[in-house]
């Protein structure tokens, strides 16, 4: 049932849109993560639901009523950013009561609800401690617990992690999820990283150039990209010009190099002439040697523990890169310089014309 909904916003700064005609429909205790680089319009629709920025049109309901009318700090929701705005000069419970006191809550109820956030944060005994005494990694968590101890409808959280070593942040995704699955609160998330983004979301807004190209959870999007821009985003890729010489409706005949490739999926509208072949790097089945299937010279070869990592290239000079598992008997001695044919199930692969 929808919860939050995001009506056709766009934002505006002089002759630049920012943001084109966004609609969203948000499930209430959805995790939804906006992802997108950098400038694609995910953070300025953040703002716009967080109250910091007025839109040039569209509107925003919870739960059916508006938030446009309502300033910032009567929209009652949380957030969270990559910078923690802690107050230094506070303990790890005053910062979380802040909110509470600002609400004017009974003390006794502020005392409660800081012990029981310590505990959803796994920040027992840390009520005393100063701020600045604190790791990167637990005053994200007080960010966190401070942002949940009203009890807010919604969470913002924007790039709440980036600062962080790799190991510290998939330790807070980690505990992120766990936060989301116990409180049931409903979570949009804005991230530039694909990794994170699937390991967090339940669906995914991909983001590009201002506009959503698309929504759906990280298979969906991994399995059935819309766009080309989808597809590369999400997930590792190779990418190969092809040639479409037959249209099926939504599949065709393709020709790559020298090969043709018969009842691959199509995207966008289905037409003979120039495309891409996009291609999953596991979904690529290689062979020793240079008979049937596209050749290939291999330029490199990677042991990264469970899977081997094989770079090849074509002979018209396009690179490929193949995933193959680890004790794959095609990967037992494989070298640089050698001949090696390669082949995939046309359902797996994508065109885009």
């Amino acid at each position: 049932m929808t919860y939050l909904q995001i009506q056709g916003i766009r934002m505006e700064f002089g002759d630049i849109v920012a943001v084109h005609d966004v609609s969203l429909d948000v499930r209430q205790g959805e995790f939804m993560t906006f992802l997108g680089p950098s400038g694609s319009g995910k953070s300025t629709t953040l703002y716009i639901l967080a109250g910091f920025q007025q839109p040039t049109r569209g509107d925003i309901l919870l739960d059916g009523r508006t938030l446009l009318d309502r300033p910032s700090h009567q929209r009652n929701i949380g957030m969270v950013f990559q910078r923690y705005t802690l107050f230094p000069n506070m303990t790890v419970g005053e910062n979380i009561a802040f909110p509470l006191k600002v609400r004017r809550r009974p003390k006794a109820e502020i005392d409660a609800r800081v012990r029981e956030m310590l505990r959803l944060v796994r920040l027992e005994g840390f009520e005393d401690r100063r701020i600045a005494r604190m790791s990167g990694g637990q005053q994200q968590r007080v960010a966190l617990a401070r942002a949940l101890a009203y009890d807010p409808p919604v969470l913002l959280m924007d790039e709440p992690l980036s600062a962080l070593d790799k190991k510290l942040r998939e330790e807070i995704q980690h505990e992120i999820r766990r936060i989301h699955q116990q409180t049931g609160v409903t979570i949009l998330y804005v991230t530039h990283d694909q990794e994170e983004a699937l390991r967090l979301s339940d669906r995914i807004a991909v983001f590009s150039q201002g506009r959503i190209d698309q929504v759906g959870t990280g298979a969906e999007l991994y399995a059935n990209p819309a766009t080309r821009f989808v597809a590369e985003f999400i997930g590792d890729s190779d990418v190969l010009p092809a040639e479409i010489v037959a249209a099926h409706g939504t599949h065709a005949d393709v020709r790559v190099g020298e090969a043709v490739v018969r009842g691959v999926p199509v995207h966008g509208a289905a037409r003979t002439g120039a495309a891409t072949l996009l291609l999953r790097p596991e979904r690529i089945t290689l062979a020793r040697g240079a008979a049937g299937g596209l050749p290939a010279t291999v330029t490199d070869v990677t042991f990264l523990g469970n899977t081997f990592h094989v770079a090849a290239v074509t002979p018209t000079g396009d690179a490929l890169s193949i995933r193959l598992p680890f004790g794959h008997e095609a990967a037992a001695g494989l070298s640089r310089g050698e001949a090696v044919s390669l082949s995939f199930d046309p359902a797996s692969a994508h065109v885009f014309a």
